[in-house]
């Protein structure tokens, strides 16, 4: 639960997203979804008038009683009807997995929680998933749909899946988040992954679930198409929090994200197309939003980019980037879009802030490409690290030849006003340059280094200043 101090900064980065802008204007090749292909269009779903109240088929909201049968009769019930709302009402309805079909909008009425159990057999059997960047069957996220069209989760509600220190989070295997030596964690499970991803192991082959330690996503469509996430509170995360992966046409919008885990990414687009994340409020403690397209030699199998994403009107309370480009991007990442973005500042919370405005991160291992990314008209009174940072060295990653090809960078209109450390850090190889990085009209209030530009062809500066102007601005 969040503190009285944070929960009041979400609700004022609530209100100020509403108000911005604040400042001037070799194995199968997968397919993104079954569907014409529609680059640029920015379609949602619309749902009969059609209500199905979970209490229809047996649900108690006394946060004890398992709801998880009527939650699935109850989807069950809409689908086969042509579609419509599952109406969750005022009250805590404890459940496993909720499985999404075609046509369903989960809403989530205000006053209402679902209170997801941290059971990890309530998350059996197994499902077809992607774990940083390599696929894999494991766990099913929390809120799950595979091969689905026209799906949302709705409402003023709130989504708790009730991790903490005790639950989920030891997995990490961080003594930070409860781990204590002797108990199990995701270590080995991760090693083997990453290994039969980087060999080829045949997918089949990559089970995991019951006995292992993966920790699930929160939300996840997995291989659909028109999908809205509306409205609601997402709180304590096993993993990841928003997570599509090989889908398009994705909207997310007006949600709140509050989580202080391990790898609490806010909303990971993961080989999808068409996405759109607006006046959306993020409290994490990794990075708020990372695109990503898969890992190494796996996410090259894969071969499917994360492609024309919007972000507008987020606020970012804490986290690492407000939006990082990978690490895992090995099937490329173009045009992207990123404008009026706010970064608060509150004496209460210690400095919690973001690290980064924009991190293009890759390693000499990833491959694949970075191109089309603009970032404009940023507000950030709060401290910061790097605010524009581009590095090949990710996690320490110094060896390998398979680097990213990045290009076509612009930053325009922003106003840092709190502390950072190097304001623009480009960390590029030789071999790799960083090609046609356009920075425009960019001011850093109390920057302690000079900007570091290591391998970059094709730069441009106008108007950029850092305590003092720029030579040649």
């Amino acid at each position: 639960m969040a503190s009285p101090a944070r929960r009041e900064v979400l609700r004022l980065g609530a209100l100020a997203a509403g108000a911005l802008p604040l400042i001037g204007a070799t194995g199968t090749t997968h397919a993104l979804a079954n569907s014409p292909r529609t680059t640029g269009s920015r379609s949602t779903p619309r749902f009969p008038d059609a209500w199905f109240p979970i209490t229809d088929y047996g649900a108690v909201g006394d946060a004890s009683t398992d709801c998880t049968d009527a939650l699935r009769a109850a989807i069950a019930a809409c689908h086969a009807a042509g579609g419509g709302h599952v109406l969750v009402p005022a009250g805590r309805w404890a459940t496993g997995a909720i499985h999404l079909l075609s046509g369903v909008d989960l809403h989530v009425a205000e006053g209402a929680t679902l209170l997801f159990s941290t059971d990890p057999a309530a998350y059996l059997p197994v499902v077809r998933t992607r774990w940083q960047g390599v696929e894999a069957y494991n766990y099913s996220p929390l809120i799950h749909a595979y091969r689905q069209h026209d799906i949302a989760v709705t409402g003023r509600g709130v989504l708790d899946a009730q991790s903490d220190k005790a639950h989920w989070w030891p997995w990490k295997g961080s003594g930070q988040y409860g781990w204590q030596p002797g108990m199990p964690d995701e270590r080995e499970d991760w090693g083997n992954l990453e290994e039969w991803g980087a060999t080829g192991v045949p997918l089949a082959e990559r089970v995991f679930g019951e006995g292992h330690f993966l920790r699930p996503s929160f939300v996840q469509p997995h291989s659909c198409r028109n999908v809205l996430i509306e409205g609601v509170t997402l709180r304590n995360s096993p993993f990841w929090n928003i997570h599509p992966v090989l889908s398009r046409d994705i909207t997310v919008q007006d949600v709140t994200i509050d989580c202080q885990g391990p790898n609490s990414d806010g909303c990971n687009p993961d080989s999808c197309e068409n996405v759109t994340i607006r006046r959306t409020t993020f409290a994490t403690h990794d990075d708020c939003i990372a695109i990503k397209s898969g890992r190494d030699q796996d996410g090259w199998r894969v071969g499917v980019p994360s492609r024309n994403i919007r972000i507008e009107d987020c606020v970012f309370v804490s986290g690492n980037a407000a939006v990082a480009i990978g690490s895992e991007m090995s099937g490329g990442v173009s045009d992207v879009l990123v404008r009026r973005l706010y970064i608060p500042r509150d004496e209460s919370l210690d400095e919690e802030s973001v690290a980064c405005v924009l991190n293009v991160k890759s390693t000499p291992t990833r491959g694949g490409y970075v191109r089309d990314v603009r970032v404009t008209d940023v507000h950030a009174p709060a401290w910061m690290y790097v605010p524009f940072e581009v590095t090949f060295q990710y996690a320490g990653g110094t060896s390998g030849a398979a680097f990213a090809d990045v290009s076509r960078l612009s930053a325009e209109r922003w106003h840092v006003g709190g502390p950072c450390e190097y304001p623009i850090r480009i960390r590029a190889r030789e071999e790799a340059p960083v090609h046609d990085v356009r920075l425009a009209d960019l001011t850093f209030r109390d920057a302690v280094q000079e900007p570091l530009f290591q391998s970059v062809t094709g730069l441009s500066l106008r108007h950029v200043v850092i305590n003092h102007p720029v030579e040649g601005s």
